[in-house]
């Protein structure tokens, strides 16, 4: 799924977290513009497989965060919540039966996509803050918020692998420093805006660190 460029009888929602030399590219995966800037070395003691790993699921992360844009503007002006209890208990449902399947550890993999989704939902709201503070920036069609959704489906499911495959790396004395070096080569790559930055660092809170992350 691509999102159409913005013309002046249909504007597409702004779309600040991925841009290549000014270019606007499409929000959602599979659209990658090309050279894009070459990515930081591993962090100093980690593996080049450890940081790859870690790379990977910062980038699906990223990802992710993208879509949030899209359903941001899908539900704008429909009165629909940002937060939806129902559909968020059945992605996280279903990503725990998905890493019990698959040989993960099932908590660990509902605490990471619950961050996500909280992650996702800070993105909606500051979207929706700023069109309602000008609304000359709002968007004035509405994307098919179904097939958002299968696409991030779609990406719940690689992210459930890449848990599992980064169970290692993931408990590792150098965790902290070798996520912050694909962190940054990742917002780098993807040109991701302040917002989408702080979004990204929240949403990967998880990672290294057990316990309770939630908080903002």
């Amino acid at each position: 799924m691509t999102v159409r460029s913005p013309h002046a009888a249909d504007r597409s929602p702004p779309a600040p977290a991925d841009r290549r030399r000014g270019r606007v590219v499409a929000l959602l995966p599979g659209t990658h513009a090309a050279a894009a800037p070459s990515q930081p070395p591993p962090a100093s003691g980690a593996s080049h497989s450890g940081y790859d790993r870690l790379r990977l699921l910062v980038d699906l992360s990223a990802r992710r965060l993208v879509t949030a844009d899209v359903v941001a503007s899908a539900k704008w002006g429909t009165g629909a919540p940002v937060d939806d209890p129902a559909r968020e208990q059945q992605v996280l449902d279903t990503v725990a039966r998905l890493a019990h399947e698959q040989g993960a550890d099932p908590q660990e993999t509902v605490r990471f996509l619950r961050q996500q989704i909280e992650a996702n939902k800070l993105v909606q709201r500051a979207m929706h803050k700023r069109w309602n503070a000008d609304p000359s920036e709002a968007p004035t069609s509405r994307p098919d918020l179904t097939q958002v959704r299968e696409e991030i489906n779609r990406i719940n499911v690689e992210m459930v692998r890449a848990i599992g495959a980064s169970a290692s790396v993931r408990t590792a004395p150098s965790c902290d420093a070798t996520l912050t070096a694909a962190e940054a080569g990742v917002s780098h790559r993807r040109h991701l805006d302040r917002l989408h930055a702080r979004a990204l660092r929240y949403a990967l809170r998880p990672v290294c660190a057990p316990g309770d992350v939630s908080t903002v």
